[in-house]
This record gives C-alpha cells, structure tokens and sequence, in this order.
C-alpha cells in the first residue's frame, strides 16, 4: 500500500522553534528512507493541519497521521481528529490513521533522567536529600494530560534520592514555577533543579530562562540550575518509529478520543479548541504536585 507519514507538530510564534521541527523532520527521513514523510503544524506556522493532510494524500492510499506532541490534552484529543475528519471527506479514496502521541513513557522517563544527571553535575553533584527537583510541563485544562506530567515526577522521586520531586506549570494550571519554589526553599532545600519538560524551542522556552533569572536574583542563597528542552533526543526518533510501526496493518484504528462524550458534546455545541489558550482556571487552581 502506497503510505504517507504526516508528522504534526503543535508550532510556535518563536520561529526558532518551527525551524528545529522541520530540521527534526529531515533528520526522521534521513533515518527512514523508505517512508516518505511530509511536516504540518497544529498554530503558527506556514503549513497547518488542512494543507498538511492534503500534502500527505495526494498519491497516497494510506495516511498516517502521527502528533510531535508529548501529552493528550485537545490537540490530540479534538483538533487534530476534527481535522482528519474533514480530510477523509476531501479524500475518500484515502485512508487515514491516526498514531498515538508521544506520551509518558519510558522513553520519555529515559529523557528526563538523563537530564536530571547534567543539571546534577552543573550543581557540582550536591546532596540530593537538600536538592530539590522541579518538573516543569506546560499546562493544560485537561486533568490527564497534566496528570501525565504528575506521573513523570512520580518516577523521578521513585528512583532518585531527592527527597522533594514537584511538578509546575508555565501556563493553564497552577502551581506555577514561583509558587513551587518559593516552597522549597522554605522547607530547607539549598539548590533546585529544574526540568522543562518541553520538545522544541518556543516562546514558552524563553518565559522559562527569565523566570530562573528573576528567581535566580530573588533567592541568591540557593543555586538554581535548569536542563534544556529535548530536542533531537535519539529516544524521541524510536517513539515515533515506533508509533509508525504500530499502525501496520491496521484498517481501522480507533482515533484518540473517537466517540468519546467530551468530543461529541462540544462538536453538537459548536465548540472546538481555542488557539489563543485562554483556558479558565476556576476548576483547576488545586495544587497539583508531587512530594515525598
């Protein structure tokens, strides 16, 4: 069956970071030579969903739809779906499947301990029972997605020696970073690691920097350290692989979130997901971290 790959990724105002997706890109058909692979983004960006999945059918017959994205929340689970819907009806000779996201994994786990180690290092490899460790994801209205991120920061405590393992928020949900290290510090903890948990360059990137900066001058006494985003991981390569190779076969793949309520009551409604993210925090301004 004559297949395409279109690689989603969510896309950024910050160019820098479009730029390094569609790097990422090359390198993944280096990698394969034997897929032809096409890139579209989800927001900002020159190729969005529409084109992309057009790019992707013409002489095809078979469309694997895979998301650059780490957790589910509704670009996973509404936008990226109610695309390909729409797809199907330009293209009915065209099949398409829809990959599963990135997720927390593993392979994700892998990532993230290995960072953890460098920012160790950084800090000159200091106790851990008075270092402190912040997972810092970028927030969502959608408790699983943010609870993707709590279970990372489970692992982390579960197989290291830090005594207080916490997860922040930049956006959407709280706590926010501020707020988690000003507890830190005031239950003993002498430095801080920092762990965006983040795949590519972006606006959201270059908030985190100038927060560790200003924090960095609040608190003079501890010594804050923070990791990079993921990048060109090579565990990242193996996941969408992977997510490629799970589709073989396959005719009819339910899609994340087909037929579920929440779909289903916003598409009736006339509700879809809002690009300029001002999500209301009423019902999700719990402290949601994790902590020995």
């Amino acid at each position: 069956m004559n297949t395409a790959i279109l690689l989603v990724g969510h896309g950024s105002r910050h160019p820098a970071g479009n730029d390094e997706i569609n790097r990422f890109s090359a390198e993944w058909k280096t990698m394969n030579p034997q897929w032809r692979i096409e890139t579209c983004f989800i927001e900002f960006a020159d190729v969005l969903l529409d084109e992309g999945l057009d790019n992707a059918a013409r002489d095809a017959e078979r469309v694997i739809v895979v998301p650059l994205i780490l957790n589910a929340a509704g670009h996973v689970k509404m936008e990226i779906p109610h695309h390909i819907d729409k797809a199907r009806q330009r293209h009915a000779s065209v099949e398409f499947v829809y990959a599963a996201h990135l997720g927390a994994n593993d392979s994700i786990f892998s990532i993230l301990q290995r960072r953890l180690r460098k920012v160790m290092a950084q800090l000159d490899m200091p106790d851990p029972k008075t270092t402190g460790v912040v997972l810092l994801g970028r927030g969502s209205s959608d408790r699983i997605a943010n609870g993707e991120v709590a279970k990372l920061a489970r692992w982390l405590f579960d197989e290291n020696d830090h005594t207080h393992v916490d997860i922040a928020f930049t956006g959407i949900t709280y706590p926010r970073l501020e707020a988690v290290i000003r507890q830190q510090v005031a239950l003993g903890m002498t430095q801080i690691a920092i762990l965006p948990y983040y795949l590519f360059a972006g606006t959201l990137i270059e908030r985190i920097k100038r927060q560790v900066e200003r924090l960095q001058r609040q608190y003079p006494q501890i010594a804050l350290a923070h990791s990079d985003y993921f990048g060109f991981e090579p565990e990242i390569y193996e996941l969408l692989n992977q997510r490629v190779n799970e589709t073989r076969g396959e005719t009819a793949r339910m899609m994340e979130c087909d037929g579920c309520q929440y779909r289903q009551l916003a598409e009736e409604h006339g509700h879809g997901h809002a690009h300029d993210h001002a999500h209301h925090h009423g019902q999700h301004e719990g402290k949601a971290e994790v902590a020995a």
